[in-house]
């Protein structure tokens, strides 16, 4: 080595700090104490106690090594080769080292995709409930997002074969979906969508011959997700059957038959996508594939819709790692960089960015967590869970999947022109963030879902009503009159989701409907969170958001009034800060112009 010239030591570039520091090395469960609480909140002590320890090692992996691994993989992505060396029409996809580790550390280390089904994962002797498994997908997909379609898809036939698949089947199958040995596991797909319907799925046009104990399937399908699985559920339609949904018939599809030739289906060409690069999706064309009938034949898009539901809360938990990763990252460049002689965080224009930032993560934290307990009463037996579920579920997925597009875009805007740059997280996370809002039905779909099914045909806005009731009850120690106003504009939104579904003119309302009620349940829930971790551990800030809720995406206010105040100021110190506060502090906060 030799000692730096002067002209040398000047290089402004050498100049340590100029680039804001990113997420390298950080841990994504140590630096979220928000998902600890609501943990805690919603697992038993003793479930809590034993997957933390995990959680922990997964956080410092997503912040470190798999990091690395997910821009590897989205930037080398996998290839479709149609044949092999010898010119055997054997296709095969080829993928980036870095994907398979992915892979091992998803399926194999932490079994994500097994945690609902299969007892003994990371030595627990049951089951996983959903609020502790989509830790893990919250924690893993703030790395890599790609490979959560195929980790979501897995579980979803795991799901569909163990629910409904008859015994033979599932003897079958049915342990390789569900196993962590990388050398017996069996990934899966869901093959869904065709040219002629995406969301119309009555309109498709792939048929299903019976032919002694299987099926042919003969047809195409446009976008596969994990083109490659080694077992796929497929909808298609048994000859002779009637036209619309209630012809559709559910099938398993295996990628290879039982003497190991291929089945006879082509994967035709890979997606060339905006995002999610690093996972294989293509278009699929069956040539007489053999495929075998799960459940009954006419009920078949009634139980893919069971999957598609399960998706959508996971697509939901996805989209807020997506926020929650994106967050980190502003918080790194707000904390790390100096402009003009000031810290960015200190600068009243970049705190307000970075409380939009925060707040519609933390909402989609809290309505995630909401739903995923939502499922778990449901699957224990209770009606009124499984009610509060049916309208949750697409509530989450409207509203959490479309903020995030904005918090990820926010973010790169705070780390400015670098964040435009490839080689930071920035761009990933914004295009992946536009496949949540497309992915299990787009934007109008599910609010159509949510407005005119869920609470039109189904009348779950009773579920939600009665379940947000019981919170404002049960927070107590929070100041009545906020739990008052609450409990008014839960009623306000109901009320407004009643009117929009009982009228087919009010349609193009769907929209706004559905954000109110995500924006008013998550007020609510963050209330009832913030009550419960202050008498847990004497913090009640979680209880401020609420109240920004209400402020800044519930209540109208005048274009022409100024917002900030010293109110607002005080907040934003609170939540940007570290110290807790105690509830007579928040109180006053909670009531102040």
């Amino acid at each position: 080595m030799h000692a730096p010239s002067r002209h040398e030591a000047a290089t402004p570039g050498d100049q340590p700090g100029l680039i804001a520091p990113d997420t390298s090395g950080m841990n994504f469960y140590r630096t979220d104490p928000a998902l600890a609480d609501l943990l805690r909140i919603h697992l038993s002590d003793q479930l809590f106690r034993h997957i933390e320890p995990h959680l922990d090692r997964l956080g410092a992996l997503a912040g470190g090594h798999l990091d690395e691994c997910a821009r590897l993989a989205d930037r080398h992505g996998p290839v479709l080769h149609p044949r092999d060396r010898f010119g055997r029409d054997a296709q095969w996809i080829e993928y980036h080292p870095a994907y398979r580790e992915l892979e091992r550390a998803a399926f194999g280390e932490f079994g994500i995709h097994a945690m609902s089904l299969r007892k003994g994962i990371l030595g627990w002797p049951q089951t996983y409930p959903a609020v502790a498994k989509h830790a893990f997908t919250f924690l893993f997909n703030q790395a890599e997002f790609g490979l959560g379609c195929p980790i979501n898809v897995t579980d979803g036939c795991a799901k569909l074969l163990s629910n409904f698949g008859d015994a033979a089947l599932r003897a079958k199958y049915l342990d390789g979906l569900t196993q962590t040995d990388m050398s017996q596991l069996t990934q899966g797909g869901q093959f869904m969508t065709e040219k002629e319907g995406g969301s119309d799925v009555g309109k498709l046009t792939t048929s299903a011959m019976r032919e002694g104990d299987h099926w042919r399937l003969t047809g195409e399908k446009w976008f596969c997700s994990n083109a490659d699985a080694k077992v796929v559920m497929l909808l298609a339609r048994p000859q002779g059957a009637v036209v619309g949904t209630r012809g559709v018939g559910l099938f398993l599809m295996p990628r290879f038959l039982d003497d190991g030739s291929p089945n006879h289906y082509r994967i035709v060409r890979l997606k060339d996508k905006l995002g999610t690069r690093s996972m294989a999706s293509g278009e699929i064309k069956l040539e007489g594939a053999i495929a075998y009938a799960v459940g009954r034949l006419d009920r078949g898009f009634v139980q893919m819709a069971e999957m598609v539901n399960s998706s959508r809360l996971s697509n939901g938990v996805k989209s807020t790692a997506l926020m929650r990763r994106a967050y980190h990252d502003a918080m790194a460049v707000a904390r790390g960089r100096v402009v003009f002689g000031r810290r960015i965080i200190d600068m009243p224009l970049a705190r307000r960015q970075l409380m939009k930032i925060m707040l519609a993560t933390e909402q989609a934290l809290s309505m995630s967590f909401l739903t995923a307990d939502a499922l778990d009463r449901a699957e224990a037996g209770s009606q009124d869970a499984a009610a509060l579920l049916r309208i949750l579920t697409p509530t989450l997925k409207f509203r959490a999947t479309r903020d995030a597009r904005k918090v990820c875009g926010d973010a790169l805007e705070m780390r400015g022109g670098i964040g435009y740059i490839e080689e930071f997280v920035n761009p990933r996370l914004l295009r992946d963030a536009h496949l949540g809002s497309i992915w299990e039905g787009t934007g109008n779909i599910v609010a159509l879902d949510a407005l005119k099914r869920a609470v039109g045909r189904h009348g779950a806005d009773a579920a939600l009503a009665a379940d947000l009731h019981a919170r404002l009850d049960d927070c107590t120690d929070v100041p009545r009159a906020w739990r008052d106003r609450l409990r008014d504009l839960t009623d306000r939104a109901i009320g407004f989701a009643r009117e929009v579904a009982a009228c087919s003119d009010n349609e193009a309302e769907s929209r706004r409907a559905t954000s109110l009620l995500y924006h008013v349940a998550s007020a609510v829930a963050l209330a009832w969170e913030g009550g419960r971790i202050h008498r847990m551990r004497g913090d009640a800030r979680r209880l401020l958001l609420s109240r920004l809720v209400i402020d800044h995406r519930v209540a109208a206010g005048d274009p022409f009034r100024l917002t900030e105040n010293a109110t607002q100021r005080a907040i934003s110190d609170h939540l940007l800060g570290d110290p807790a506060v105690g509830m007579a502090e928040v109180g006053e906060l909670l009531l102040a112009a």
